[in-house]
């Protein structure tokens, strides 16, 4: 997949994207080395234990038999074959998985999983914009990488800086961010999911208008009003891993269990003992992992006996990597594989940087903001802090066997 622009300098020309993106579908699957690839959108991350179950028949019986979860908290399955793609269309539309084929490429939905840390409970809106927007015919014209993010107040999606963000306020009022503008609109209650619906109408409308094709908002942030409010000051709280007690005026509402995927895989058989820790209800986060609202406690340990990650403050805090050889034919490591041996001999950090490992300079996959940026480079490993101040230069390269120490070094970097 092509690498996307970080951002758009002041003053620059807007990208004019002649062709489209070309991200993978249900139903448009991506050739890759180890086979075709599915990506199946679900929004708010929101999955019956029948529907994971599916999931992980059609990974076990069509592909590898494991299945990936993105940074948009949606589910990839990988190692398909290239004639595949009618019965897995078929497959999901039984489970529920597939209710548009024309819009299932723009339900890029992510939200807020609990627990209760902000004003509310976006289940609601997820719902609601996903129902919207399959029944929106313009919707078709927005990429397939555009994201709406909904977020409870605790700033945790909205820290994704998708390319329509609504946050929740008191009293079912809302506040509306595009892209990464430092400004927001306010919207009163109960009018949230039509707000967001507009925010895409007119960003679309507002191409047509100047004559350019963008995918994403940043690459155009002058087209749009971002609103008279000062975006206000978020706490970022994530969900811990472990158990997950309800609190606040909230309590119980969101008590279950917080577990973490290393690399965001899974096989088919881990999906089978999450789906049996489950009541009922799945909730897969843009940081690869999945929220089991109402599962006690005592279920951890089959849990961890599993191979998911129970609790935080280790090494595989903030970790992730692109696919990697041997599914990508430009990577030029295996980074999975040396990645997982550098996390699991490191030291606990917690509190330290981010770090993604990447094949090659497209860097997939890498996380927004500061981080430590790990790059193949056919000889080893070319180790950075992305985000240092201009005119720093943070790069070092090592070898394989240097590099788990070079990455604990510039973890642990604070300026």
């Amino acid at each position: 997949m092509p690498p996307e622009p970080d951002a758009v300098a002041p003053g620059a020309a807007v990208p004019d994207r002649a062709r489209p993106d070309a991200c993978p579908g249900a139903l448009r699957l991506h050739p890759a080395d180890d086979g075709a690839l599915a990506r199946v959108r679900l929004p708010g991350g929101l999955l019956t234990t029948r529907q994971a179950l599916a999931l992980a028949d059609a990974a076990r019986e069509l592909g590898d038999g494991r299945l990936e979860i993105t940074s948009r908290g949606n589910v990839q399955l990988r190692g398909l074959a290239s004639d595949c793609g009618g019965e897995l269309g078929g497959r999901l539309r039984a489970a529920g998985l597939l209710p548009s084929d024309t819009h299932e490429r723009v339900r890029n939905i992510v939200a807020s999983p609990g627990p209760a840390a902000g004003l509310g409970d976006v289940r609601a809106w997820a719902r609601s914009l996903d129902q919207s927007l399959c029944a929106s015919p313009w919707a078709t014209a927005l990429s397939g990488k555009f994201l709406f993010a909904l977020d409870d107040g605790s700033g945790d999606v909205a820290a994704l800086d998708a390319d329509v963000t609504l946050i929740a306020g008191p009293d079912g009022t809302a506040l509306l961010r595009l892209g990464r503008a430092a400004t927001v609109r306010p919207v009163p209650a109960g009018q949230a999911v039509y707000a967001a619906l507009d925010a895409a109408h007119e960003f679309l409308d507002a191409q047509r208008a100047a004559g350019v094709r963008a995918w994403h908002l940043r690459e155009a942030p002058d087209l749009l009003d971002p609103g008279p409010l000062p975006l206000p000051v978020l706490s970022g709280t994530r969900p811990p891993l472990g158990a997950l007690p309800g609190s606040g005026p909230q309590v119980g509402l969101y008590a279950g269990l917080h577990v973490g995927l290393r690399f965001g895989l899974a096989t088919a058989g881990q999906w089978q003992v999450l789906a049996d820790a489950a009541e009922g209800e799945l909730r897969l986060t843009p940081w690869r992992g999945v929220v089991l609202p109402g599962a006690p406690a005592e279920r951890l340990a089959a849990l961890a006996a599993a191979g998911f990650r129970t609790a935080g403050g280790t090494a595989w805090d903030g970790a992730s990597a692109c696919t990697g050889l041997p599914g990508c034919a430009k990577s030029l490591a295996d980074v999975r594989a040396d990645a997982a041996r550098a996390l699991d001999g490191a030291p606990a950090n917690p509190g330290g940087l981010p770090v993604h490992w990447s094949g090659c300079e497209r860097r997939c996959g890498h996380p927004a903001g500061r981080r430590v940026d790990v790059l193949a480079t056919g000889q080893g490993y070319r180790v950075a802090l992305e985000g240092a101040p201009p005119g720093r230069d943070t790069a070092v390269e090592v070898t394989n066997e240097e590099m788990a120490a070079a990455v604990a070094a510039a973890r642990r970097t604070t300026t």
